[in-house]
């Protein structure tokens, strides 16, 4: 299992730990981050589970394909390393990532 935290727009944490395989977008469903809505289920169709990775992570994980690309200019103030969340598979090199929920998404 990997070690994830989700920093909420309000400073508070979910720390959860997610099988590898799975996306940021489960892992903070099932941790009950409920700023990540996740209203299309994880098909990248709209932007309800926007987060934002540190930058050292941003430039680790997989480059966002042109669909996620596409949809992240629909959510409210992206940010440089703006992702969605459901695009995002979890390894276990993001043993204690910290993934933050911007304040758009309350």
């Amino acid at each position: 299992m990997v070690k994830l935290t989700f920093l909420k727009a309000d400073g508070s944490q979910v720390e959860t730990d997610v099988a590898p395989g799975n996306s940021l977008m489960q892992a903070a469903v099932n941790a009950g981050v409920d700023a990540i809505a996740a209203e299309c289920g994880g098909a990248c169709a709209c932007g309800t589970c926007h987060c934002v990775l540190p930058q050292d992570w941003f430039e680790r994980v997989a480059a966002p394909a042109s669909d996620e690309i596409d949809m992240l200019e629909f959510v409210i103030e992206p940010q440089p390393t703006s992702r969605l969340s459901c695009q995002v598979v979890v390894t276990e090199e993001m043993q204690d990532m910290v993934i933050s929920v911007p304040d758009t998404q309350v």
